[in-house]
């Protein structure tokens, strides 16, 4: 892992948590079942979401303690709009949405193309007051980059005031890939792995998300 990190630009963000560490290892073992698997991906990313949002705007409020009056820090604008990647980003809605229960969700369907690798898009579905909103695009795997960089150039289209990228493993190529086509969207990873393998895997990675998310080995 150290030996990539320095090849990572700025808008790279490692998530080194302990939790957020061990739980992922979990994650990579053959042995763990679908229902294990489905519980940590979203207790990972309930976690890794304190770091994503960390510098959300800020504004202040006046309210009524139940001693007095005072202003208090609140989220500044809109509601926050999370964006799992169909399918394995369904996997972490459950968790995000359990630290922004009010959050709203759209969903962009892409597929992978198994021997292109190239990503073919067939369904999105949002709202249509995504302009001046916070996204997080979510996707636990960040390989090529492809279907990454097709969400994202979607999601520009609505004119949102920001996005950004939550995966639990990212590969280097992908990582390149991603900031080359995207370089002002930060990401945010729990591991940097080796590399990809011939069929765009991640080495030594944790398989397919979305078949061990939903059992369609």
């Amino acid at each position: 892992m150290c030996r990539v990190l320095p090849l990572l630009k700025k808008n790279f963000h490692l998530v080194r948590h302990p939790l957020v560490q061990h739980k992922l290892t979990l994650l990579r073992k053959k042995t763990t079942s679908v229902t294990e698997f489905r519980a940590l991906v979203s207790e990972v990313a309930m976690l890794m979401g304190y770091e994503v949002t960390r510098d959300l705007p800020m504004t202040t409020e006046m309210i009524v303690t139940p001693m007095e009056r005072m202003r208090a820090p609140v989220l500044k604008g809109g509601k926050m709009v999370l964006v799992p990647i169909l399918r394995a980003g369904m996997g972490l809605l459950d968790g995000m949405l359990q630290i922004f229960p009010s959050a709203r969700v759209a969903h962009i369907g892409i597929y992978r193309d198994h021997k292109t690798l190239e990503p073919v898009e067939y369904y999105f579905k949002a709202s249509k007051t995504l302009r001046g909103r916070d996204l997080i695009l979510l996707d636990p795997m960040l390989a090529t980059g492809n279907s990454a960089i097709a969400a994202t150039d979607r999601l520009k289209g609505a004119h949102p005031r920001s996005i950004r990228f939550m995966c639990l493993v990212s590969a280097p190529e992908g990582v390149r890939a991603f900031q080359k086509a995207h370089p002002d969207v930060p990401i945010y990873s729990a591991a940097v792995d080796r590399k990809l393998n011939d069929h765009g895997y991640i080495l030594p990675g944790l398989g397919d998300a979305g078949d061990r998310i939903f059992g369609t080995l």
